[in-house]
């Protein structure tokens, strides 16, 4: 690893919920500007998340973040929609990377040199980064969705499958921003 300069962490946001989008950041660290307190996004208060996204945003060399949308990933499937966003963000970013670590035991088809870092979100601080940006800017997007679709709980469970999510599902109904093919939706509401 140490033989790149330019080294690209990323990481995906948004798997397992049965809404909104799947969010991926790429972030090449800036190893002049050290940031204290990268960690695994999961790991962290959303206070310290959000202050630490300000952070990366000014002291890193380059980051972008991608998704890919809800349509996407029920025509996709989550794998392909997860690494579509993941080559979105690298395609975004200002300085293109001489490597890329990504967060997973997978790596999407593209033409990096590339691995893949099973726990790298907790081992490998470009990858911190990308996974707080991420998760900062999907947990934003589920907020605003809250404010839109007051009913179904976004701001407290970010579209993952929770009762209360389940309940207001079985409730109000399937709404846009649901995938349709995931389990629990397609068994409440099948097509």
């Amino acid at each position: 690893m140490s033989q790149f300069r330019l080294v690209a962490g990323v990481d995906e946001v948004g798997r397992g919920p049965l809404a909104g989008a799947v969010v991926a950041a790429a972030v090449i660290l800036d190893p002049t500007q050290p940031i204290i307190g990268l960690a695994d996004s999961k790991k962290l208060s959303a206070k310290k998340r959000e202050a630490l996204d300000l952070e990366i945003r000014s002291k890193a060399l380059a980051w972008s973040l991608g998704r890919a949308e809800v349509e996407e990933i029920d025509q996709l499937n989550i794998l392909q929609a997860t690494f579509l966003a993941m080559q979105r963000a690298l395609a975004g970013l200002t300085i293109q990377p001489e490597h890329v670590l990504i967060d997973g035991n997978r790596c999407p088809k593209l033409a990096y040199s590339m691995e893949a870092i099973v726990g790298g979100d907790a081992l490998i601080p470009a990858i911190s980064a990308a996974s707080i940006l991420a998760k900062v800017s999907r947990d934003a997007e589920l907020v605003l969705l809250d404010q839109l679709y007051p009913t179904y709980g976004f701001a407290q469970h970010k579209g993952y499958p929770t009762p209360s999510h389940l309940n207001a599902i079985r409730q109000y109904g399937v709404l846009p921003i649901h995938r349709r093919s995931f389990k629990p939706i397609k068994t409440l509401f099948p097509h």
